[in-house]
């Protein structure tokens, strides 16, 4: 029976009406069983990630929930696509306060269905409950890619060099404009930031085209600095990011300039969802082939020696003091 009003359905009917929809892969069915089937194509292994984002922590409660939910989907796909994978399905569990009604979960369910569309993926099951804590939204998702070919944060070698896709900082830009802490008086420009916020793209084709071509990746979820610190300690390697090269939107750098200090606030702001790696210097032209092939600019912005942990450096290579590398979780 469907529900034409406000009032929020119960499990069962929530899941028929705005859910089993979205579930359209045959190892779904419907999302009419308590499991799913995920089998990846011959030749290749089952990647799996999750990521969850909580009210009042990854987004506003004013927030739209068409853009809740596909900011929920897209982070976990952005891991995916640092790992060179093809995406191909995902687990949806939401946490509900008693304020959430059936209007705000038919947005949010039509939230997913265009991406689900633009990725070529499928909804294979989850969970519902109730909470008397904020909403929280957490996202299984599963991708596949070649077998013995899974990028990982290790990998990188002293002398290869280091390159990150898009540009950075602009997510922050956007969330300092949302929380008014600062904002462009253009219009366009504070859309254009808002938006990299609460709407992240995943770079899964670029992904895809750097397998057997990177030799070690991560989405840039925390903040470069932070971020560029995992493959550092899980290569065992020194890294070493040229502050000029940092990539910036025309947009960003009209809100918070070009200054040192803007720069290491874009470095370390988290939210970009781009892709950082690795590269042997030998491979650099395939790395110019893959951004052209993806349609994604990515720009050289370091090296890997041998040492440990990573630093900024200015241009005459002088270290930068970061005080805060990214996003802290705890």
């Amino acid at each position: 029976m469907t529900n034409s009003g406000s009032e929020r359905p119960g499990e069962f009917e929530l899941i028929a009406e705005l859910f089993a929809p979205l579930a359209n892969a045959p190892g779904a069915f419907g999302l009419t069983d308590d499991a799913a089937i995920a089998t990846p194509p011959s030749g290749h292994d089952l990647v799996v990630t999750a990521d969850s984002l909580v009210e009042g922590v990854h987004f506003f409660t004013t927030d739209p929930p068409e853009l809740i939910a596909r900011k929920a989907l897209r982070v976990n796909l952005s891991d995916l696509a640092a790992k060179g994978c093809a995406p191909s399905g995902y687990l949806v569990t939401l946490s509900l306060p008693s304020r959430i009604d059936a209007r705000w979960l038919r947005a949010f369910a039509n939230g997913l269905a265009p991406d689900q569309t633009a990725f070529g993926i499928s909804l294979l099951g989850g969970d519902t409950t109730a909470t008397p804590g904020p909403l929280s939204i957490a996202i299984t998702a599963f991708g596949h890619v070649p077998q013995g070919k899974l990028l990982r944060r290790a990998g990188a070698r002293p002398g290869d060099l280091v390159f990150v896709s898009g540009t950075l900082g602009d997510a922050g830009g956007g969330l300092a404009c949302l929380k008014q802490e600062a904002c462009s008086s253009n219009a366009i420009d504070r859309a254009y930031l808002v938006d990299r916020f609460q709407v992240p793209q995943p770079r899964i084709a670029l992904g895809q085209a750097l397998v057997g071509v990177a030799s070690a990746s991560i989405d840039v979820s925390d903040g470069l600095v932070a971020d560029l610190g995992h493959i550092a300690e899980s290569s065992s390697v020194h890294v070493g990011i040229e502050a000029a090269r940092i990539p910036l939107s025309p947009e960003l750098k009209a809100l918070w300039g070009t200054s040192q200090g803007a720069i290491l606030r874009a470095a370390t702001a988290g939210d970009d969802y781009e892709i950082a790696f690795a590269v042997p210097p030998e491979n650099c032209e395939l790395v110019r082939r893959a951004a052209i092939g993806s349609g994604v600019s990515v720009t050289e912005i370091g090296r890997c020696e041998a040492g440990q942990g990573v630093i900024l450096v200015d241009e005459k290579e002088r270290e930068i003091p970061v005080t805060r590398p990214g996003y802290v979780h705890f």
